[in-house]
């Protein structure tokens, strides 16, 4: 599956063997200035993690696998520009948050596209690309969880045809602020 977008950026599933990039690129996500609202992991978490956490990752969310998939934008140097991955929860689990899973859904996760890169319909590239990994595998919808202050996220997240399905979570350690949960359902 690989398209490009306007930046002529190919846009991928991962590869096991590009756990180093996919390190990299979370890293980088987590030293943004909005990390603390688009990420319930610190930098300072993630960077103690080990090679073989991060190895374990790309090949869980990797090409080929069925239980998670990451799509990067890769530029023609190499550079990831961005990414996005979509989880597969299955009806009768519950989720990260406690809650009930009733039908199989996929959890968009991890958006991130560097600063150099926004505005230019990356993110929606990247989204194109998970969307039809999601409702070629059969998922019924498609929900992510963004928080309350968030609102350039949410914008794109409502541009994309995603809405508020009401539900909120709050936050671990801090149950004063939460993360609502946005939908898109199989059309």
């Amino acid at each position: 599956m690989d398209s490009l977008t306007s930046d002529d950026l190919a846009i991928r599933p991962i590869r096991a063997e590009d756990w180093p990039a996919v390190k990299e690129l979370r890293l980088a996500a987590l030293r943004d200035p909005l990390a603390h609202l688009a990420f319930l992991e610190t930098y300072e978490q993630a960077a103690e993690r080990s090679d073989a956490f991060w190895q374990e990752r790309a090949a869980g969310s990797g090409e080929g696998g069925t239980g998670a998939r990451q799509f990067v934008a890769e530029g023609a140097d190499g550079q990831w520009a961005g990414s996005v991955t979509v989880l597969v929860e299955e009806a009768g689990t519950t989720d990260w948050a406690g809650f009930p899973v009733e039908r199989r859904q996929g959890h968009v996760v991890g958006v991130y596209v560097r600063p150099e890169h926004r505005g230019s319909g990356l993110t929606k590239a990247l989204f194109d690309a998970a969307l039809e990994w999601a409702w070629g595998i059969g998922l019924e919808r498609l929900r992510l969880i963004v928080h309350e202050d968030n609102k350039r996220a949410q914008g794109f997240y409502r541009k994309a045809g995603f809405v508020p399905s009401g539900l909120t979570v709050p936050l671990p350690g801090a149950p004063e602020q939460t993360e609502l949960e946005f939908v898109l359902e199989r059309g």
